[in-house]
């Protein structure tokens, strides 16, 4: 199918590869879009011409963007287009992080860089579904807002973090990871979703030998229709509100890079189109 793009939004993964050679030079970046579909599939599946929809694809930083009907989900009425553009490279990590390392009532969630876009997205969704949640910020301006989303704990770092947790969301790598990993109670789950510190993660000698429990690596993999149509059913109900902390044309996408790599964004960054 043939969409028109309205607006995407800007993830560390594109700027990761705008830089390791992973997207050929010259080939549109860009993974999250949300757009008016202008030609639907030829096998007649999909939304038709004139739907709204979200899509997840390589490429996305484009004006006009052909999609296999398997990256896009229809957006519902209630949902602005610069709000669904800036679900699907953060909400997907965050829902299927959660997912795979067993999101339950109770449970004990701790998200790691919780003010970024993966972050905030992983807050509401561990304290929808009824889990305890402490998030962790990189400075205490950093944690505004994150208790309003459903964190029961705001900290700064993980200095102040005492007792196990079943389940870490952990975005910055690095000594956080370390950190996160030791915190983990025995039969829990890491998802190392990103690792926006750069750094190196140094474990201490015998840091992986004691009672059984897992750190996940995770990407987040295409044919996604079914959670994006997750994510924007969740959006209509407000059970999610994609936060935008920064926003404009396409044209200033130095800014808008500057903005997330110093992390000066709070939440995500969406570009209008056109």
């Amino acid at each position: 199918m043939l969409v028109d793009v309205l607006h995407a939004s800007l993830n560390y993964a594109d700027l990761n590869n705008a830089t390791s050679g992973r997207i050929p030079a010259g080939a549109p970046l860009g993974l999250d879009a949300a757009e008016i579909v202008l030609q639907g599939a030829a096998d007649g599946s999909g939304p038709v011409a004139g739907t709204r929809v979200v899509l997840f694809a390589d490429g996305a930083f484009a004006e006009r963007v052909a999609v296999d009907v398997s990256a896009v989900a229809e957006v519902p009425e209630g949902v602005e287009p610069a709000e669904a553009a800036a679900l699907p490279t953060a909400g997907l990590a965050a829902l299927r992080s959660l997912r795979a390392a067993g999101i339950a009532p109770g449970k004990r969630v701790l998200v790691t860089g919780a003010s970024g876009g993966v972050g905030r997205y992983a807050v509401r969704l561990a304290a929808h579904a009824g889990a305890y949640v402490i998030a962790s910020a990189g400075s205490p301006g950093r944690g505004d807002g994150l208790a309003g989303l459903g964190a029961d704990e705001v900290v700064v770092g993980l200095d102040d973090v005492k007792e196990p947790v079943d389940i870490v969301v952990e975005t910055v790598g690095g000594p956080h990871l370390v950190r996160a990993w030791e915190l983990l109670a025995p039969g829990g789950n890491l998802q190392s979703v990103g690792w926006t510190s750069g750094e190196p993660a140094l474990f201490p000698p015998y840091a992986t030998v004691g009672p059984p429990k897992t750190l996940t690596s995770y990407v987040n993999e295409f044919a996604a229709a079914d959670d994006l149509a997750e994510l924007v059913r969740l959006t209509a109900d407000r059970a999610l509100a994609p936060e935008i902390g920064w926003r404009g044309s396409w044209e200033r996408f130095a800014e808008a890079a500057a903005a997330l790599r110093d992390r000066r964004v709070r939440g995500k960054a969406v570009f209008d189109i056109g």
